[in-house]
């Protein structure tokens, strides 16, 4: 989540949209940039994970790389 200033308005008051837009001055190509940037880096991070797992610690588990939902 990018750090944003909220000394004068309550932190219920401004959404995780609102507080990226916010970050990023507006720009919403950078925030894009910058979201797609962050779920690159993710799925490397579970990818590195599921390497490092054996099937015995996780039960079976095995990770998505892509949400039910997209």
């Amino acid at each position: 989540m990018c750090p944003i200033a909220t000394a004068a308005v309550p932190k219920e008051e401004i959404s995780e949209l609102d507080a990226v837009l916010a970050y990023h001055d507006g720009n919403a190509r950078a925030a894009i940039e910058t979201l797609l940037k962050d779920c690159q880096d993710l799925r490397l991070q579970l990818a590195l994970a599921e390497g490092a797992m054996s099937r015995g610690m996780t039960r079976g588990w095995s990770p998505r790389y892509e949400r039910d939902d997209a």
